[in-house]
């Protein structure tokens, strides 16, 4: 499996940890709120079933021992009185039916049975189904028949207060469910804005060391590892700043020595071979220095008028420099560094291209992206990465007539990053490069 495969996740899951976190605890609460409500109503209906059997078979048994008691002609008088919402009394056999269909109406019908005694010859029939509708048939002792005709109703409806008082509930274990992934999760964004800020002069943030134990331990940890591979770093190129001054004073006695010598084509080549040891060291001192350009303190500054004095001073000796479009306003920077970076990206292009074009604009995000463009051959595709590395050169420039180490576009790349920027390669249609550089 490739990385990048690895690495793409599934469309419907939310990236970030804090979102799962969420929906994990989301869904579980939504579930257990409707497995609570569930059990709510299976219980309200238990209880109601319950308590409707029971009044119904003690009230039908009191009804019709009062009827059964009262003369025949008083009989009608009281039907009224001993209606209720879910059953009445009739005085006949009632309508023919079928037998009881439902559980419910022969559990109804036993009850009462057991409830009046036998004396009353206790019959039931189902009249209709849509709505349910069953009748219970008496005998009274004078002979006569008594009806009680049944419409079982449904659950009775939940309090109006209910469903607000559980919403408010939900409401409020989100709210805490939030609190707590949200601090739970802001250790980890602030470690990932701490590992991005590291620099080589181990100038970015550290992270609080107090909270948690666990974050306070994870702080502790990222803390020493960043001062200790600012060490590294500056052991690094402290060697190679040091190596690179040493070697100068060698290489000019060897330059003078050489000089002494007769003129001749061995005496020109070790004169060329001293040239490319001298630029060599040069830009190795320039490259370890690049890492302290955020050392300098930040300025205001114009950024039309920077730039057009960077393209005046190159067109003052003559280089085919150009200014093709800039932004008005001012910006935060640090201008030696990064005169430098956009000087070492204009000399490369006119090395390779000729010419240089400089532009400066805000990008959606609005951060300054300035571009120095040429038209020369470009950079392949597969490359435009690694010629941000020391040392790396294009097999097209391996050859003395060039005269390039390989560090230009690195020292760009890393004096960008020294004061908070990026540096960006891309190849232009129509051909040439494009190198732009972005401050935030």
């Amino acid at each position: 499996m490739s990385r990048v495969a690895f690495l793409t996740p599934v469309r419907w899951v939310p990236r970030s940890m804090a979102s799962r976190v969420y929906l994990i605890i989301f869904v579980g609460l939504m579930l257990a709120q409707g497995l609570s409500f569930a059990l709510m109503f299976y219980e309200r209906y238990e209880s109601a079933t319950t308590t409707m059997l029971n009044t119904v078979e003690h009230e039908v048994s009191t009804s019709v021992t009062v009827l059964d008691r009262l003369p025949a002609a008083e009989r009608v008088n009281w039907l009224g009185l001993l209606q209720r919402d879910s059953y009445r009394f009739l005085l006949g056999r009632g309508e023919a039916g079928m037998p009881l269909v439902t559980e419910r109406s022969r559990e109804v019908t036993r009850r009462i049975e057991k409830e009046v005694g036998p004396d009353y010859r206790v019959q039931a029939d189902t009249i209709s189904m849509h709505p349910e509708i069953y009748q219970v048939h008496f005998t009274l002792h004078d002979g006569s028949s008594l009806t009680l005709e049944i419409t079982p109703r449904g659950i009775p409806p939940i309090a109006q207060w209910l469903p607000i008082v559980l919403a408010l509930q939900l409401f409020v274990l989100l709210v805490c469910t939030w609190l707590a992934v949200r601090l739970a999760a802001r250790p980890l964004a602030q470690l990932a804005r701490a590992a991005e800020s590291i620099t080589p002069t181990a100038e970015g943030p550290r992270m609080s060391e107090e909270g948690p134990v666990e974050v306070a331990q994870a702080a502790i940890a990222f803390n020493s590892m960043q001062e200790r591979i600012a060490r590294h770093l500056k052991e690094r190129l402290h060697i190679l700043a040091s190596i690179s001054h040493d070697l100068q004073t060698p290489i000019t006695r060897m330059r003078l020595r050489a000089e002494s010598l007769e003129e001749g084509e061995e005496r020109e080549k070790i004169l060329r071979d001293l040239h490319e040891m001298e630029h060599l060291v040069r830009e190795g001192v320039a490259y370890a220095r690049s890492a302290h350009g955020g050392a300098e303190t930040p300025v205001r500054m114009d950024v039309k008028a920077f730039l057009e004095s960077l393209v005046f001073d190159y067109q003052d000796i003559g280089k085919a420099v150009t200014l093709s479009e800039s932004v008005s306003g001012a910006a935060m920077v640090r201008q030696q560094a990064l005169r430098r970076v956009l000087g070492n990206l204009i000399d490369n292009a006119l090395k390779y291209g000729g010419t240089a074009e400089v532009s400066a604009r805000r990008n959606e995000q609005g951060a300054l992206c300035m571009a120095v463009c040429d038209r020369g051959p470009g950079i392949p595709d597969d490359q435009l990465d690694q010629v941000l590395q020391p040392f790396y050169r294009l097999e097209g420039s391996r050859n003395r007539d060039t005269g390039g180490a390989g560090l230009g576009l690195a020292i760009a790349a890393q004096l960008a990053r020294a004061i908070g920027g990026s540096l960006q390669l891309s190849n232009r249609q129509g051909g040439g490069l494009a190198a732009t550089v972005t401050l935030p």
